[in-house]
């Protein structure tokens, strides 16, 4: 009787982190009430980048309202992020030349080669990624992240890096 005691007390044991870490893995995270609507050029047309509100202040987001991101690890628009780095946070591509919504300046929008020959957007001189953990617009749960040997930032309108941090950064997502 004592040894099937023991065995439930472990199971519990056990249970109840496994359960807050998968209860927080799943709550609202970044940005709850925060409405990101996919940028727009002025006529009309989806915005490769554009300008949205956020819980970090106005970011610069894709052309589906997610968040981009900055990789402090980067040198000039030379991207440092490759394999299992650009799995976890994609460079933002653009089949074309890159648009830019209201918010956003044009005149800081490029594009550079990554090594394996195709363009990447820039901004501000800025290599641009998304976060595979934001599960929706509008979320920053990238913000502050340190993973792959670098910092992860959100950029503002003028092309820097943001400070501050998401209600829930998400930075010990184990990246």
């Amino acid at each position: 009787m004592s040894r099937t005691r023991s065995i439930s007390f472990l199971a519990s044991a056990v249970a109840v982190p496994l359960i807050a870490v998968a209860i927080s893995a799943c709550g609202s995270g970044g940005s709850g009430s925060t409405t990101t609507a996919p940028p727009k050029t002025a006529d009309g047309r989806a915005a490769t980048i554009g300008v949205a509100n956020s819980d970090l202040g106005k970011i610069l987001v894709d052309a589906q309202g997610r968040t981009l991101y900055l990789f402090k690890k980067d040198s000039g628009t030379k991207s440092a992020c490759f394999g299992a780095c650009a799995s976890a946070w994609p460079p933002l591509r653009d089949a074309g030349k890159p648009t830019v919504g209201s918010g956003a300046s044009s005149s800081m929008v490029a594009t550079t080669a990554r090594s394996d020959g195709h363009p990447e957007v820039t901004y501000n001189g800025h290599p641009l990624y998304l976060f595979t953990g934001d599960s929706k617009p509008g979320d920053t749960k990238g913000q502050g992240v340190n993973a792959f040997g670098g910092g992860w930032f959100a950029l503002s309108p003028a092309g820097n890096q943001v400070s501050g941090s998401a209600s829930s950064s998400g930075s010990s997502n184990g990246y």
